[in-house]
């Protein structure tokens, strides 16, 4: 038994969120059963196809987010009965139906606890099960824009009068699905243990609120709204055009600054004082930025990339999916697979996010035709014996959280590694983080602090955010006594995390098999830029960066314009819920076979897996999509449109032609509906930018809000493009509990983004607030290590301690 084999999950809905779930599943092992419609999976209807010609059978998002798992066709609620046959089966149920098609369905988190306590029920929602927007309808864009990423992207945009920009494809669903996963195997983790299930309601507006950097945490600290229009604070950073392409490049320290200055050979316009470093050269970028142009033009993507990496400057190509195909650094560590499937023959994809010494991830089969298995599941199904009822304790206990008794030594700092951890502490473990004043975490120095505050390293908003719920201890790491320390406190505990650049681990003697000796059944998780081998292993990769090397950027951008920013570091919070999702995994893989295992996640494969629209469009057809801003490949209207007020936008999409002919008669233009140029989603689409412009003449002379009651009320999806005001004030967030208000004692208390997932069963929110530096130096050292107080006295006086 290796991996998640023999777990059995149950993929409910359309789509990505829930299908991407179950697919990090499948890949580890799981038996994965995907239920269908008769109608079968949107994505089915999305493409790309082989030749453009339309074959529900040959989806490249359907054949992407289905390899591994077994297909049928359920006619719910006619056929309720199976589906309960199905519960007693599942030992995870994911689904993501909203409240209005659960209820059109039959499908109800509580029955389906009821038939099978054990499970795990995880139901993805745009809204969430409660509140005033349950019922709201919803795509993809309704909940990028709705959650705050799409205000802030393109980031630094030269475009001050276009909308408010969502990434391409579908990477809101994607990050909901890696959250859905985290949740999903962190309580299963608990099921195995306790015979204790859980029904999990995960909000994909409150996920993509959680990840958006520091934009909500500015707002509740500073009392800035942050737009996309706003200056980079640190400079040379963004895209470069260069010989035969563009680079992407970020200058963040002063050393990197003087060291790019040395590739160049100190040009004499460099000696000016408006130059002297990033932040300098920040508020004189349109100056700089012309020399540095001229200087690139003479130099391919390759060339400058390696020069600069080599001299420790955060430099990576701008690539589109031919750059990723022929990439010998994606080829030296195997990342593409090639899938064979009936009727799509063999297409090459992208592999796993993450790489595993204990190799389980595989694909083992291509995507499951439409109810391929419904004769050998239906018979499974009935053949399922009821679970047993939990055993329940003599003495009742208080609800614990699914990780509750893990403890895991926190190695990790900045954004990737502290975001992943976070997650577990969210799920309950003992996350120990392992730091220094003399080298501050550089989440510490991000200059955001509370307006009436002097600033000071305990009290920055970035630390206070992606630290909640751990503990502190302050070690100088220089030190043999203090690695001494640490190797103690490996042994009593479960899992270690670090996201240092590759070897660093290896040079302290904590690498993975130093590791081993001291806790054979440890699991390691170690995150870098580019992954622990291949030619580009020693290279830096900053979370920026992630986002052009892997495609999404090539992919995302206005109609007819270049490659733009996604707003975000976006490459950190994703290869830290892949960081969470292996962890959690390996974790459950430990309970039942004992074994740990080492986790090796590349921040640039991580993101490399979210593009498949563009990637498998490649692979099939031999080309590049356009950028489409934010439209869509099927849909129209789909677009973010101008509201009444400054910088004010709604955006709207419809599905079908009911919605679309819902809107017209909304909107007092009934019209429209019989309009030969707007009759079907073809000819819309043919029409788009006349379409568009009919819809924002009417927009913008209404608020947001206005606009969005106005069409939910008849069924079409439309939603504000929320900012961090917007989103501090909604009614909705805040009445499901979602932010985090916990005393701290330097800061008092702020609103931070909490956890996007609750819980019908266990506790809901975060423990506690961020700590103070080594604020539990001497707790973890009494009482995990048992250490005597006159030992951690000699410690703190030899500065071991700090």
């Amino acid at each position: 038994m290796k991996g998640l084999e023999g777990i059995k999950v149950l993929e409910l809905g359309e789509g990505v969120s829930a299908a991407y779930a179950a697919k990090l599943m499948a890949d580890l092992g799981a038996d994965v059963i995907k239920v269908e419609t008769p109608e079968g999976d949107l994505a089915r209807r999305r493409g790309p196809f082989p030749g453009n010609a339309a074959d529900p059978e040959k989806s490249g998002l359907f054949l992407y987010l289905n390899a591994n798992k077994r297909g049928v066709v359920l006619d719910l609620p006619a056929e309720k009965a199976r589906l309960e046959q199905a519960a007693r089966w599942a030992d995870v149920i994911v689904h993501n139906w909203a409240p209005p098609a659960m209820a059109r369905l039959g499908i109800d988190p509580d029955e389906l606890a009821a038939i099978n306590p054990r499970a795990v029920i995880c139901s993805v929602t745009p809204f969430g099960l409660t509140g005033p927007h349950k019922d709201y309808r919803a795509e993809e864009i309704t909940t990028v824009h709705g959650g705050g990423w799409a205000y802030i992207s393109p980031g630094a945009s030269q475009f001050p009068d276009e909308p408010p920009l969502k990434p391409f494809g579908h990477q809101g669903d994607f990050e909901t699905g890696l959250a859905a996963a985290v949740a999903c195997l962190g309580h299963l983790y608990r099921a195995l243990r306790t015979g204790e299930g859980e029904c999990i309601d995960l909000s994909t507006q409150e996920c993509v609120l959680s990840f958006i950097e520091h934009h909500f945490i500015a707002y509740s600290y500073l009392g800035r709204v942050f737009a996309r229009t706003e200056p980079r604070l640190l400079y040379p950073w963004g895209v470069f055009p260069c010989r035969d392409g563009a680079v992407f490049m970020v200058v963040a320290e002063p050393h990197q600054w003087q060291a790019l200055l040395d590739l160049m050979g100190r040009p004499a316009w460099a000696l000016r004082d408006e130059f002297k470093d990033p932040s300098t050269n920040a508020a004189n970028w349109r100056l700089l930025r012309p020399h540095l142009v001229e200087w690139l033009s003479t130099w391919t993507m390759q060339e400058f990339f390696e020069a600069a990496q080599k001299k420790r400057i955060c430099v990576v190509p701008v690539l589109d999916m031919a750059g990723l195909d022929h990439d010998a650094h994606l080829s030296a560590r195997g990342f593409f697979v090639d899938v064979e499937h009936p009727e799509a023959g063999r297409i090459r994809q992208p592999g796993p996010p993450y790489q595993l010494r204990e190799p389980w991830w595989e694909i083992r089969k291509g995507a499951p035709l439409l109810g391929a298995d419904n004769t050998a599941v239906f018979a499974e199904w009935q053949a399922a014996e009821p679970a047993p009822p939990p055993a329940q304790p003599a003495v009742p206990r208080a609800p614990k959280r699914p990780l509750d008794g893990v403890r895991i030594a926190d190695f990790t700092w900045v954004w990737a590694g502290p975001f992943g951890a976070m997650q577990l502490a969210h799920l309950g473990a003992e996350v120990i983080k392992i730091e220094s004043a003399d080298r501050l975490d550089l989440a510490r120095r991000v200059a955001i602090y509370p307006a009436d505050m002097e600033p000071h390293y305990n009290r920055c908003a970035y630390f206070n955010q992606w630290s909640q719920g751990k503990k502190s201890v302050a070690l100088d790491l220089s030190k043999p006594e203090a690695l001494e320390v640490v190797k103690e406190l490996i042994g009593d505990c479960d899992v270690v995390m670090d996201n240092f650049a590759a070897g660093v681990m290896e040079r302290l003697g904590l690498g993975y098999d130093d590791l081993v000796k001291i806790k054979p059944d440890i699991v390691m998780a170690s995150i870098c830029g580019f992954g622990h081998s291949g030619p580009c292993a020693p290279y830096i990769g900053y979370g920026p960066a992630v986002a052009m090397i892997s495609g999404v950027c090539s992919l995302s951008g206005y109609h007819g314009g270049s490659p733009q920013e996604v707003g975000i570091s976006y490459g950190d919070p994703n290869g830290g819920w892949n960081a969470a999702t292996a962890i959690c995994a390996a974790l459950v893989a430990r309970e039942r076979t004992g074994r740990g295992q080492y986790i090796d996640v590349s921040l640039w494969e991580a993101m490399s897996v979210l593009v498949p629209e563009g990637w498998m469009g490649y692979a099939m057809n031999g080309g590049q999509p356009q950028r489409m801003g934010n439209r869509d490949v099927l849909m129209a209207p789909h677009n973010c449109y101008p509201a009444a007020g400054e910088d004010e936008w709604v955006t709207i999409a419809c599905a079908d032609d009911a919605e679309w002919r819902a809107l017209a008669r909304a909107i007092g233009r009934p019209e429209l509906a019989d309009d030969p140029r707007f009759a079907g989603q073809t000819t819309r689409k043919a029409n788009e930018d006349a379409l568009d412009a009919l819809i924002a003449e009417w927009t913008r002379t209404r608020t947001k809000w206005q606009t969005t009651e106005i069409l939910q009320a008849v069924g079409v999806a439309a939603f504000p493009t929320m900012h961090s005001k917007d989103l501090d004030e909604d009614p909705h967030i805040g009445g499901r509990g979602f932010f985090s208000q916990l005393p701290h004692p330097e800061v008092g208390v702020r609103k931070h983004p909490g956890i996007p997932w609750h819980t019908a069963r266990g506790p809901n929110g975060v423990r506690s607030a961020a700590p103070i530096l080594g604020a539990d130096t001497d707790q973890v050292l009494r009482d995990v290590l048992g250490y005597p107080a006159d030992r951690i006295a000699r410690l703190r006086e030899a500065q071991v301690l700090n």
